[in-house]
């Protein structure tokens, strides 16, 4: 398991987590850990929203314009 001791909300470190609130994400050895300096910390990050590119990108960010001599792909 990864264990992080940086507050995600604050930036800030957390030298002694024991006793801080924290939240496992995932699973296995690959599992993060991740303490916060507080349960409002860790409420606000509870409730951020996952990004789905699906939802969330309206735009294509592909650059219709060629990219120099050579480019085949934006002709």
């Amino acid at each position: 398991m990864i264990v992080s001791t940086t507050d995600p909300i604050t930036g800030r470190d957390i030298k002694d987590p024991e006793g801080h609130p924290y939240v496992i994400e995932g699973e296995g050895e690959m599992a993060v850990k991740i303490y916060f300096e507080s349960e409002d910390t860790k409420r606000q990050y509870l409730e951020l929203e996952v990004e789905n590119p699906a939802k969330h990108f309206e735009h294509s960010l592909d650059n219709p314009a060629g990219m120099g001599p050579g480019d085949t792909k934006h002709v």
